[in-house]
C-alpha cells in the first residue's frame, strides 16, 4: 500500500496532496474501482450530488472498512452541493440528503459545486456550510470553480477563508494567478481535470522528456507537476496498476526549471467553464 503524504488545511485538518476522482464511477463496478483505490493507498475520495454516486462512494468506504480494515477516520469523503441546490435552507437539506445516500455521519470536506452567479445564492450557500460545520456535520468546508472576487465575497460576507477551491488546473490552464491568492489566504488549491483529458497533453515532448529522464510515466511527471506546485490533483482511474501509477509520484523531485517548462505549455480554459458564465445546476 502506498502512503500519500498530506499537507495542513487552514483550519487544521489534514489533507492529502493527491486524491481519487469518482466522476462517472457508478454501480457494482464504480464500487469495486473506489475500493481498490482506497486498497492502493488513497485516502481522499472526491464525490458530488450531480455524480449520481454518493451511494457507490459510501459502499466502498464501508467495504474498505470490512475487508481491507482501513478505519473510517482515515478516509476524506468529499462531495459537492449542485446549483439547483444552493441557498441557506436548500443547501443544509441537500447535506443532510448527501449523508442519507452516503450512509455516513459527517462529510470530511463539502464544496459549493459551481457558483452560478446568474442564480446569486453561492453567499447564502456558503453561510449554510459555516453552520454545518458549526453543527459537526461537515469538517471541512470549500469551495469549486470560484474565482478570486467570488472568494472576496464570501470572505467579506462570513469572515471564513474557505478550506479548499477546487478548479480546471493543468498544464494547459496552471492558474498562476489564482493559485498565488488562494496561497495568499491558505486556501488549499485542488486539481480537476489534471491530466487535461480529451488532449495531447501526456505526449507533448517535454513531459515525454522529462518522464525519460527520472524513470517514470508522463501522467506521473505531470501529477508531480501538480503536487509540487502546491495543488492536490484528484485523477481517476478503474484499473488497480493505474491507480498504483497515478499515487506514486513522491519519489521523485522536478527542477524549478522543469516546473516551468511544463507550466510553459499554458493555453487557457479548455472546456467552456468559465465561472464567470458557466451555469451547472
Amino acid at each position: 500500500m502506498l502512503t500519500i503524504p498530506s499537507v495542513t488545511l487552514n483550519d487544521g485538518s489534514a489533507f492529502p496532496e493527491l486524491g481519487f476522482g469518482t466522476y462517472k464511477l457508478r454501480d457494482e463496478e464504480g464500487i469495486a474501482s473506489i475500493v481498490s483505490a482506497i486498497e492502493v493507498g488513497y485516502r481522499l475520495i472526491d464525490s458530488a450530488v450531480n455524480y449520481g454516486n454518493e451511494r457507490e462512494v459510501g459502499e466502498a468506504v464501508r467495504r474498505a472498512g470490512d475487508r481491507l480494515g482501513v478505519d473510517r477516520d482515515e478516509l476524506l469523503v468529499v462531495s459537492k452541493i449542485p446549483g439547483r441546490e444552493q441557498g441557506y435552507d436548500e443547501a443544509i437539506a441537500s447535506t443532510e440528503a448527501s449523508l442519507r445516500r452516503l450512509g455516513l455521519d459527517r462529510l470530511d470536506l463539502h464544496l459549493i459545486h459551481w457558483p452560478n452567479p446568474s442564480v446569486d445564492k453561492y453567499v447564502d450557500t456558503w453561510r449554510a456550510l459555516v453552520a454545518l460545520r458549526d453543527r459537526g456535520l461537515v469538517r471541512s468546508i470549500g469551495v469549486s470553480n470560484f474565482t478570486e472576487p467570488m472568494l472576496t465575497r464570501i470572505i467579506d460576507a462570513t469572515g471564513v477563508v474557505p478550506a479548499v477551491n477546487q478548479v480546471e488546473l493543468h498544464p494547459y490552464f496552471p492558474q498562476a494567478r489564482l493559485r498565488a491568492f488562494h496561497a495568499g489566504l491558505g486556501i488549499r488549491t485542488e486539481s480537476w481535470s489534471p491530466l487535461a483529458r480529451r488532449s495531447e497533453l501526456l505526449t507533448e515532448t517535454v513531459v515525454d522528456d522529462l518522464a525519460a529522464a527520472h524513470g517514470v510515466s508522463p501522467t506521473q511527471v505531470v501529477l508531480r507537476w501538480h503536487t509540487q506546485l502546491g495543488s492536490t490533483p484528484i485523477p481517476k482511474s478503474s484499473h488497480s496498476a493505474r491507480q498504483r501509477e497515478n499515487a506514486d509520484v513522491f519519489g521523485f523531485t522536478l527542477t524549478d526549471d522543469e516546473l516551468d517548462a511544463i507550466s510553459a505549455l499554458e493555453r487557457g480554459r479548455l472546456w467552456g467553464g468559465d465561472p464567470d458564465t458557466h451555469e451547472e445546476m
